[in-house]
């Protein structure tokens, strides 16, 4: 009887034609009863069965753990049918395998079960091969994290104790090439103190140490601290600043103000940075109002270098420029803009650019920020209220005095860009009768911007002067000055 059924139930599905025999998956058949009528060829490698040696045998051969060997109830009753199981497959020498396994009832008989099981033995290895090198990886990056931060801690004792004796120094009565000295290794300290507090920040930002202080302050106030760190360093560019704030922003909300700060000094010192003439202008919006907490929107932007389209997308890596010789001309580590984006998305915002080159550059981020009690009146108000901060220029210069466009500055022989020439040439003329060949050098590079387009002998003489500027020569440097102001 045992035999007619076993030739029954292979006559129904011959192994020889059956069309999954080949199947990279493992396909078992098994009655009502629990016992298996097929299974392919994969099924047979990997319990390591011969041809028919499987057929006949209870289910609870293959799947001890799951099903018993009972021919009233071996448990498919109790099983959940079409879904997915993780179950333990035995071999013949029972030793098992891990399988993904289904089970549905056949379209051919409602009496027989289809079992379909692939091995993840290698994928379950693979899964803590990954999960053992994520560790690892997790412990390396804690170590190196605690290593930069000790070593920018032992940096920082030196620099300081450096800065902190030449600002001593500064006191004493000095000849001025001591002092000239004296100033540039002050300056020197400052900007190492820079790089260090941002590999700082970095440091516990990839570590996921780094946490929000959020407090009450004045808004207008923390901006005009803001406006005041870099209004010498715009003005003496003879770029213009304009600053507009919202009125439907409250006076006190509660946020981060040092992030806030860092975020907007970062952007305007590069602004600052990489404009030679016309603006740089910040305005804050509120854009949005969630219950208590608003979304303060900034916009810095400027009418510097710009920035190529493909170039973009390095802006907000870590340790990155646009171009190589971005860092050997104007300096920086390429941290600065990695580390404001991170911050701004702990703020929950978000920070994108849209630049051009040779037209400029607009940043912009948002943050959220919670409002204080008594102050939800500020946020009805029109947005046309005259506002102290709004639309204030701080110097009048090329944008604002002579009212040309950027194109025509930057377009050699044209009024705006002559009258800039002459603006810079007699800036620089003073700088260098003051003997203060630093700022010089700054006005010497506008020049030489405005003047890219010129004719050879033009640019010649631009060469000649720069390099006259840097070796702080005088005689050669009012020369030059001479024979440029000649083609104007």
């Amino acid at each position: 009887m045992e035999q007619k059924e076993n030739r029954t139930n292979t006559d129904t599905f011959p192994i020889g034609i059956f069309p999954v025999n080949n199947a990279l998956e493992m396909i078992l058949m098994f009655d009502q009863t629990g016992k298996i009528s097929y299974a392919n060829e994969i099924v047979r490698q990997k319990l390591e069965y011969d041809e028919k040696d499987l057929c006949g045998r209870h289910i609870s051969a293959v799947f001890p753990g799951t099903f018993q060997a009972a021919e009233d109830d071996f448990g498919i009753k109790d099983f959940e049918l079409g879904t997915v199981h993780n179950l333990v497959a035995y071999r013949k020498n029972l030793t098992c395998f891990p399988v993904e396994a289904k089970i549905v009832k056949s379209d051919v008989s409602p009496d027989i079960f289809v079992c379909m099981a692939a091995d993840i033995l290698e994928k379950e290895y693979l899964g803590r091969e990954i999960e053992r090198i994520k560790q690892e990886s997790q412990e390396a990056m804690k170590v190196k994290s605690e290593f930069v931060a000790n070593v920018t801690h032992e940096l920082r004792t030196p620099v300081n104790g450096v800065l902190g004796n030449v600002r001593e120094m500064l006191d004493w009565e000095l000849d001025e090439r001591t002092e000239k000295s004296l100033r540039l290794i002050q300056r020197c300290c400052d900007d190492m103190n820079k790089i260090i507090n941002n590999i700082l920040d970095f440091s516990k930002l990839e570590a996921g140490k780094f946490s929000l202080e959020p407090r009450k302050f004045h808004f207008r106030n923390m901006l005009e601290y803001v406006k005041a760190n870099h209004i010498n360093k715009i003005t003496e560019k003879g770029l213009d600043f304009f600053m507009t704030v919202s009125p439907q922003i409250p006076e006190y909300i509660i946020a981060d103000e040092l992030r806030i700060v860092q975020i907007l000094n970062n952007l305007l010192s590069n602004a600052q940075k990489f404009t030679s003439w016309g603006k740089i202008t910040l305005e804050v919006f509120r854009t949005a109002q969630v219950n208590d907490r608003i979304e303060l929107f900034f916009i810095v932007s400027d009418t510097g270098i710009g920035i190529d389209a493909g170039d973009r997308n390095k802006l907000f890596q870590s340790f990155s420029q646009v171009d190589a010789s971005i860092s050997r001309k104007y300096g920086g580590t390429g941290l600065g803009l990695n580390i404001c984006k991170q911050l701004v998305e702990l703020m929950g915002g978000r920070i994108d650019v849209e630049s051009e080159k040779n037209r400029g550059s607009n940043f912009s981020f948002s943050i959220w920020a919670e409002v204080c009690e008594g102050e939800e009146d500020v946020l009805n108000r029109p947005d046309d209220i005259k506002n102290p901060l709004s639309f204030t220029s701080l110097d009048a210069s090329l944008g604002g005095e002579s009212g040309g466009s950027l194109e025509n500055v930057r377009k050699y022989g044209t009024h705006d860009n002559q009258e800039s020439l002459k603006k810079n040439l007699s800036k620089l003329i003073l700088c260098v009768e003051m003997e203060n060949w630093e700022k010089a050098e700054m006005f010497m590079e506008t020049i030489r911007q405005l003047t890219e387009e010129a004719p050879w002998e033009v640019k010649r003489i631009a060469l000649r002067l720069k390099m006259a500027i840097q070796k702080e020569n005088y005689e050669k440097v009012t020369a030059e000055f001479e024979a440029l102001n000649q083609f104007l």
